[in-house]
């Protein structure tokens, strides 16, 4: 496999985020009762990523050191603007259900990570690859947590869109406990212990 597609492929599996690194663990909490929040947040975590790694990767030549991480800082934040801003104007629905959480996605720490560790000393084929690597697996990771939650929790998929589906009959009893806060802890516990059992 070329370096290249390690780059891309790498935030899939290896590295995905919640699960592998450990961090978007706050996003990944508390947006996920509904498999569509989860992928609402997923999608504008992984645009703001990649935008970021980009203009990171393009800058980092000219950015002091001294103010690195001030100026990473306030790029992130420029494309969580405009990402919040194009949600209430055109997905407006999601974005009343992420509420805070789109602006937090300024200090995930994810984003500012990856510009750290990899945007910063790389090029920008390289950083858009892995931004779009590591965001797509963000959004696999709360799309799953957010399934499974919804699922478990209230007996349905795609809650809140005119697909909607009803997955058991009438005498479903939903386990309320998965889409409140305790649930999305136990969720993502077990979620992590497979993870570590199916490894590399």
């Amino acid at each position: 496999m070329s370096s290249l597609a390690k780059e891309f492929t790498k935030g899939l599996w290896k590295e995905i985020p919640p699960f592998r690194l450990v961090l978007g663990i706050c996003a990944t909490l508390a947006v996920t009762k509904s498999f569509l929040n989860g992928i609402g947040m997923g999608l504008a975590t992984m645009a703001v990523l990649v935008c970021s790694n980009i203009m990171i990767s393009m800058l980092r030549n000219v950015i002091p050191k001294k103010v690195r991480l001030a100026c990473y800082i306030v790029i992130i934040a420029s494309f969580v603007v405009i990402v919040e801003l194009l949600t209430q104007a055109f997905m407006f629905g999601l974005y009343q259900a992420l509420g805070i959480f789109i602006p937090l996605i300024v200090v995930n720490c994810i984003i500012l990570g990856r510009a750290e560790a990899f945007a910063s000393k790389n090029s920008v084929v390289r950083s858009a690859l892995d931004g779009l690597g590591i965001g797509l697996g963000y959004v696999i990771a709360l799309g799953f947590v957010g399934a499974l939650r919804e699922i478990l929790g209230k007996g349905t998929i795609l809650e809140g869109s005119q697909y909607m589906i009803h997955l058991f009959g009438q005498s479903f009893k939903p386990f309320t406990f998965m889409v409140e806060a305790p649930g999305a802890f136990v969720c993502l516990g077990l979620l992590l212990g497979v993870m570590n059992l199916l490894g590399d």
